[in-house]
């Protein structure tokens, strides 16, 4: 293992770091919930979102004015998510140790994904043991999750499969961070880890002086294995670093012996005030920086999840009700059937970009797509966004800086992304993300621009939240990888 790595980290938690000084956010420090178990190989884990946008345009306020501080930061950090994307999607520097043979693990049946809604129910866990009295804010999170509880029916249970409700911390109802419990260590310590689709490593606080949040403590833990190979995170804003270290990792039932993950010692007090504890990546292992395989990946190996794939869905404006299934799919969280798109290459969950359609009008695109939880807004090569944004009546936002596109409020959008031949649309509340003034009939889209001179492919896109809370989205190790989205129960809402 190299004696000093470097970990991507979630765009999310880039911006949330770069904006914290504008935006005060802090930590979530409220006890996480336990994860009720699943004995057949697969377990929902429910995610926490994190808002920031003062305002919507669309649901609170039809005047809104654009901020620009989070997608700046955004923008700034998605440099050092995908410094090394360009060698990564040719094939070069991948680590081909953590390649994963689902074909000899799971035979001819991987590729038939096993779906909670029919095959068991989600019954929920009971409230957290607390250790005090809890505090006015504990009080309101457990009001929270009793709430959320009376709105479900409970079936008989199969399997033990399980979800349990979060409390979210928002500001507006612009979705920027989801995040989930995680379990470290024996006996287990449970903190918090942004989800992210868009990078490969795992890393918490630990003996950190200037961490604010949940730690974990190393010396508690009997099985914790500790090494000399450095670890760190470098971002526009920050930095994180610490030591490649081993110990048991679970997300419910569901654990890894011995995880390679950074023990983060130091960051910066701008990422310190970030929700989230740590960051768990899910993409895939050949670009993980600690070069061992991820945590889901250890799962695949071991026949530990019923299915090789997990399913994520992401609420819109909601405090509780995202989750991420682990082996698993929940097809109460769509609304049609799953449209599978190959991967393009097992680095990122990457698929073909082939056009872009708004306003009646199609763009071309020959692009390669990387699907991405950790990222709130969308990303184009600038020739693709710049066509995009002629389709709509748009024009670049040069007061803002370099990425940034008005286009008339009153347009006419009917945007749809295509992937792998396959047409998905763009929900024109999560596209909006301002007026330009107080007075202006022009808006800034949620669809950046990407530099090449930057160093970034000129046929890279990079797909977030702003397009995946509208689409469930599965993905799966079967059949050579591949993504599927279905329409996600959010599209009703």
């Amino acid at each position: 293992m190299a004696s000093s790595t470097r970990a991507r980290l979630s765009l999310a938690a880039l911006a949330l770091a770069a904006a914290a000084a504008t935006f005060p956010l802090g930590r979530d420090t409220s006890t996480p919930e336990t994860v009720v178990p699943s004995s057949a190989g697969g377990v929902v884990l429910p995610l926490t979102r994190r808002g920031l946008r003062q305002g919507s345009p669309v649901h609170d306020d039809a005047n809104a004015v654009f901020d620009p501080t989070f997608p700046r930061a955004e923008l700034k950090g998605i440099g050092e998510k995908y410094k090394n994307a360009a060698q990564f999607l040719s094939g070069v520097g991948l680590n081909p140790d953590s390649a994963v043979n689902v074909a000899d693990t799971y035979g001819p049946g991987a590729s038939v994904p096993f779906d909670i809604a029919t095959n068991g129910t989600i019954a929920p866990a009971p409230l957290p043991t607390a250790t005090s009295a809890p505090s006015t804010g504990q009080a309101a999170f457990e009001a929270d999750i009793v709430n959320d509880l009376a709105g479900r029916a409970v079936l008989p249970v199969h399997n033990n499969v399980g979800t349990v409700p979060l409390r979210d911390q928002v500001s507006g109802t612009e979705d920027l961070l989801y995040y989930g419990p995680i379990d470290i260590g024996t006996p287990a310590q449970t903190l918090t880890v942004d989800v992210d689709t868009g990078s490969s490593d795992l890393w918490l606080p630990s003996a950190c002086r200037r961490c604010k949040g949940r730690q974990f403590d190393a010396r508690r833990s009997s099985t914790f294995r500790s090494s000399n190979d450095r670890f760190s995170v470098t971002y526009g804003s920050g930095r994180v670093s610490g030591t490649l270290v081993r110990d048991v990792v679970s997300f419910g039932d569901l654990s890894v012996s011995s995880q390679a993950f950074g023990a983060v010692s130091d960051e910066s007090g701008d990422f310190s005030e970030n929700p989230n504890d740590g960051l768990i990546g899910m993409a895939f292992g050949t670009i993980a920086e600690s070069h061992a395989p991820t945590f889901f990946e250890n799962l695949i190996n071991r026949h530990a999840v019923r299915s090789p794939l997990f399913g994520i869905h992401l609420e819109r404006g909601r405090v509780v009700g995202s989750e991420m299934c682990l082996g698993c799919i929940d097809s109460n969280k769509m609304l049609g059937p799953i449209t599978w798109i190959p991967v393009e290459s097992q680095t990122y969950w990457s698929v073909s970009l082939d056009a872009v359609t708004a306003g009646g009008n199609t763009v071309r695109a020959n692009c390669v797509a990387a699907i991405d939880t950790g990222t709130t807004l969308i990303y184009l090569p600038e020739r693709l966004t710049a066509a995009f944004y002629r389709a709509i009546g748009g024009r670049p936002a040069s007061q803002y800086g370099d990425g940034f596109w008005t286009y008339p409020c009153a347009a006419n959008l009917n945007i749809n992304f295509v992937f792998g031949g396959h047409g998905f649309s763009l929900d024109p509340r999560d596209f909006n993300l301002g007026h330009t003034s107080s007075r202006s009939s022009d808006c800034i889209g949620a669809v950046l621009s990407l530099h090449s001179g930057q160093g970034f492919p000129d046929n890279l896109a990079i797909i977030g939240d702003a397009f995946l809370k509208s689409w469930y989205s599965v993905y799966d190790y079967s059949d050579g990888a591949r993504v599927g989205l279905a329409a996600d129960v959010n599209q009703q809402a």
